[in-house]
């Protein structure tokens, strides 16, 4: 191999590191917060395991085998974003071969100082006192997706906060289902059929419900790379399909004044939070 074709080949190769989100909870914190940063450096995959409930110290030992077993196969030390809030669960887990990211270190003590009391660890605590409520709004969220996922129900889109609205395979169920387990959105989605696009107009079923639709959108390329996983070279997958239908589509979006993204090139996250903002959705949790 020459020294240029190297070069190339280094250059293209990535990175790669391991990450654990450990926390006394379900680790959601962490993996939010973690998944947040971790964004920053696409040049960069990582290896995302999550290790929660770790709210004693025998539970924190096993942790720590766990990673430094990482660190030993990797031969490179893993990331590790944590929200423990016990002094001495934590203080273990530090003790692994790894580069530890307390979420909460610096910034507990920032707030101690200004209000002038000291913090009282509580187990769990990350999620906050109204967690039960919590809870419960994102179950009733996660249930309500499901339940309206892919235009099988459309009776409770009067409940619903958000409609997506999209052709086959356009990201509509991940990102209602993230939407709904994060933020505690009700969100359902619709897929818009060849039947509906030959029509050029949106069915009947979603005209009242206008002001509550978001479109998605996708590049042929990735629409017809991501049908091909399903149904390889069928007519559904192909480039001219995809191409009609996104066209079709796009004018509907135009002519109903309906707003919509592109979504080709951006994660589950970044996708609801676009939403989100454009459609000026309340979170219910978070």
């Amino acid at each position: 191999m020459t020294e240029s074709s190297s070069t190339t080949s280094n250059k293209s190769k990535k990175l790669h590191r391991t990450v654990f989100f450990v926390s006394d909870g379900t680790a959601i914190t962490a993996e939010t917060l973690g998944h947040s940063l971790l964004s920053q450096f696409p040049q960069v995959e990582f290896d995302m395991r999550i290790l929660p409930y770790v709210d004693n110290e025998a539970s924190a030992f096993d942790a720590v085998g766990v990673i430094n077993q990482a660190a030993h196969d990797d031969q490179m030390r893993p990331l590790v974003f944590d929200t423990l809030v016990d002094p001495a669960v934590r203080d273990i887990i530090n003790t692994a071969s790894a580069l530890n990211l307390d979420v909460f270190e610096g910034i507990l003590s920032k707030i101690s100082t200004e209000l002038g009391v000291p913090p009282e660890p509580i187990v769990g605590s990350s999620h906050g006192m109204v967690d039960s409520q919590d809870y419960k709004s994102r179950i009733d969220a996660v249930h309500f997706a499901l339940d309206n996922d892919d235009g099988a129900r459309t009776r409770q889109y009067d409940l619903a906060d958000i409609i997506l609205i999209g052709v086959s395979r356009s990201g509509k169920t991940p990102t209602c289902i993230y939407m709904a387990l994060q933020f505690g959105i009700r969100a359902a989605n619709y897929p818009i059929t060849e039947d509906d696009l030959d029509d050029n107009r949106l069915p009947k079923v979603l005209k009242e419900y206008r002001h509550k639709l978001f479109g998605l959108m996708i590049d042929p390329e990735r629409l017809v790379a991501i049908r091909s996983e399903r149904k390889a070279g069928s007519r559904y997958a192909s480039f001219q399909q995809c191409q009609m239908e996104l066209r079709a589509i796009q004018g509907i979006y135009i002519s109903e004044g309906i707003p919509s993204l592109n979504i080709s090139e951006m994660s589950i996250e970044e996708i609801a939070t676009r939403v989100i903002q454009t459609k000026g959705l309340k979170r219910r949790i978070g």
